[in-house]
Parts: C-alpha cells; sequence; structure tokens
C-alpha cells in the first residue's frame, strides 16, 4: 500500500467511537472514564460501530484522500479541505472497506477505491452547492459562498479526476466500469432533478428515479466494488450491490423527511431548505396528490411559482402533518430497509454482518 502511519495527519472523523470497560480488581468494577455528554451512550450507533471494525484501513483511506488533494495550485487543496476535513462520516468509503472485508480482501487495492468514492461523493456535494444555492452544507456555510461558484464547480472537477487516478490503480476495469457508471448516472439524476425542480405534478415514480439516480448509485457502486476487488462470487457481488442500492435509497427518503421534520443540527443545513428551494420531494409529492383543491393551489404557488412568504412553511407543514407524508416517506424507508437487510443474509453471521444490519436501522432511525 505504502501509507506510513503517521505521514499523514488523518482528517478528524464525525462520530468518535465510545468504548466502555469494565475490569474487576479485587472485586471492584472499573469503569473508564468517558466525556460526560457521551457518557449515557452504552452503546456506540452503529455507524460507530462500522468504524471502528474498519478503522485501520480508514486511517489509509484518510491519507490517501489527504495525499491526493495536493496541488501546486493552493486554492484547490484549500477549498477541497474546507469540505472533507469537517463533518461527514465517511459512510461510502466506509461501505467500500465493509463490503472488501466481509467477502475476504486479501490485498489492499480497496484503500484507494474507498478514496475515490469519497472524492466522487464530495464532488457532487460542491456541484450541488452551485445548484441548489443553499446557505449551508455539514453545519458550515456552502463552499460556493466561501469561494464562489466558478473555483467551487472547477474543483469539483479536479476531485472526480484524482478520483478516477485512484480507481486506475486498483488495476480494474471491471472496477472502473462500474464506478464510472455510477458518475455518470449521479449526473443525469442531477439533470432530471433540475427538470423537476418546481414542478408540483412530479410523480412518485420520478421522484424515486432521481433518488436512485443521485444516492443510490453511488451507495450501490461503493458496496460493489468492495465485493469485485476481492474476487467475491457473483451471488456476494449481487447481494451487496443490493444492499447499497437499497440502504441508498432508504437514506435519502429519511433526508428528504427530515427536511420536514429534523433539526438544523442533524441535517448540517437549514431545515425546509428543499421548501424555499422548490425542490419536490416525496413529502411534497404525496401531499400535492392527497390534497384538495385549495392545497395543491398553495403548493403550485410556493413551490411551482415560487411565491412564498415567511409563514408559508409552517403552514406547509401543517399540509404535510395532515396528510401524514412524513410519516409515509418514512415507511418507504423502512421498506427499502427490509430489502438491504435481506440481501445480506447470504453471508454468514458475524459482528461485521450485524453492524451493517443495524447500519440500516441507524439511517432510518435518524427521523425520530
Amino acid at each position: 500500500m505504502g501509507f506510513q502511519k503517521g505521514a499523514l495527519d488523518p482528517f478528524p472523523l464525525a462520530d468518535l467511537v465510545c468504548r466502555e470497560t469494565n475490569m474487576k480488581s479485587k472485586g471492584q468494577r472499573v469503569g473508564v472514564v468517558v466525556p460526560l455528554e457521551v457518557e449515557k451512550r452504552k452503546k456506540p450507533d452503529a455507524v460507530a460501530r462500522l468504524q471502528t471494525l474498519v478503522d485501520r484501513d480508514l486511517d489509509d483511506v484518510n491519507d490517501a484522500i489527504r495525499a491526493s488533494m495536493a496541488s501546486a495550485v493552493p486554492l484547490i487543496p484549500q477549498l477541497a479541505d474546507y469540505l472533507i476535513s469537517t463533518g461527514g462520516k465517511r459512510l461510502r468509503p466506509m461501505l467500500v472497506l465493509a463490503a472488501a472485508q466481509i467477502t475476504g480482501n486479501e490485498d489492499r487495492h480497496h484503500i484507494y477505491l474507498a478514496a475515490a468514492v469519497e472524492f466522487v461523493h464530495t464532488a457532487t456535494l460542491l456541484h450541488d452547492d452551485v445548484v441548489d444555492g443553499s446557505e449551508l452544507r455539514r453545519g458550515k456555510r456552502a463552499a460556493n459562498l466561501v469561494f464562489g461558484n466558478q473555483a467551487t464547480v472547477l474543483v469539483g472537477d479536479f476531485l472526480v479526476s484524482r478520483a478516477f487516478q485512484m480507481m486506475v490503480k486498483a488495476k480494474s476495469l471491471r472496477v472502473l466500469d462500474i464506478l464510472s457508471n455510477a458518475a455518470a448516472v449521479i449526473s443525469e439524476g442531477e439533470v432530471l432533478q433540475l427538470s423537476s425542480v418546481n414542478n408540483v405534478e412530479t410523480t412518485e415514480d420520478t421522484y424515486l428515479k432521481i433518488i436512485q439516480a443521485k444516492t443510490a448509485a453511488l451507495f450501490a457502486a461503493s458496496t460493489q466494488i468492495g465485493a469485485v476487488i476481492s474476487k467475491a462470487t457473483a451471488a456476494e457481488e449481487d447481494a451487496l450491490e443490493s444492499y447499497g442500492r437499497n440502504l441508498g435509497i432508504a437514506f435519502q427518503l429519511v433526508d428528504d423527511a427530515l427536511d420536514y421534520s429534523g433539526e438544523r443540527a442533524k441535517l448540517g443545513k437549514d431545515v425546509g431548505d428543499d421548501f424555499r428551494e422548490g425542490k419536490v420531494t416525496l413529502p411534497v409529492v404525496l401531499a400535492f396528490r392527497r390534497g384538495d383543491e385549495t392545497e395543491r393551489a398553495f403548493w403550485t404557488r410556493t413551490i411551482q411559482d415560487r411565491d412564498q412568504s415567511p409563514e408559508d412553511f409552517d403552514h406547509a407543514m401543517e399540509l404535510l402533518a395532515r396528510h401524514d407524508t412524513v410519516e409515509a416517506t418514512i415507511d418507504r424507508a423502512r421498506h427499502y430497509g427490509k430489502i438491504a437487510a435481506d440481501a445480506l443474509a447470504i453471508f454468514p453471521k458475524s459482528e461485521l454482518r450485524d453492524v451493517l444490519q443495524d447500519l440500516i436501522e441507524f439511517c432510518i432511525s435518524r427521523a425520530h
């Protein structure tokens, strides 16, 4: 692999694993002191547990990310580091590592692939910041507001280029095909979403196509390439691709529900951004379908015509509650979560399989 521990400072990770160890000494139970704010959490969440299981590999991924951000043009690492080094759970790279581990990976090529996946993901976020015009990303000012639209788009392109360089290092045409196809599908999803912005007649089928492309495609590619690089069986590869795809769909459904039910701290952006930007996500799709003529006129004015007043978001929340569309969206997420869980059943029971199962519930439980 060639990475030297300590040669590059790994990025601080968003979630620290809280471990509590009990020891008996002369009949006395001794507990490890933990910070007050996490002391009550006796069991780390699924993301933290997954991080623990892939910890050594994740350190190498962070080293690879930092090394690949290097550029003679100072603005490139400065802007990339602004988003990459703070916030984010490295969920997609960890899925690559977990898929490789559960299928018995024996080399280190998955390190490059996990870093490549993170770069593709980060590039899409940078481009989203420009397209959406949101003010916050991961709790910070969006990159384009700090560095400008042109620099943000171009650095996003740089990260995609670096991602492909790391894909080549894995020496697998199959992996290159999977990830390059995922990158193309993500772009298609972005364009499809752009065409549905402000369109209150967007169907649930169209909405699902958008999130399958924008979000689920990279989740699916992450787990699939972990299997491919490990030379897993066709059944194992298919199972992990299905797990990643359906986890990604559930993840995005919950994200869209959270925009109308979450907290700014959970979202890393302002609650109601989707409404203010005129995005037609599933809660709105269902509310428009289930509403009467007056309610549909409200959605047409606020979403399609973008004629909004300060009190409109509160009324939107009332309509969503009246038709129970946020909970309906979460129910859809549970459905896809069950498909993801069933996909893992072909693997022998292990701690890693258990954590991947729990990760599904963790993603869905964020909505509550």
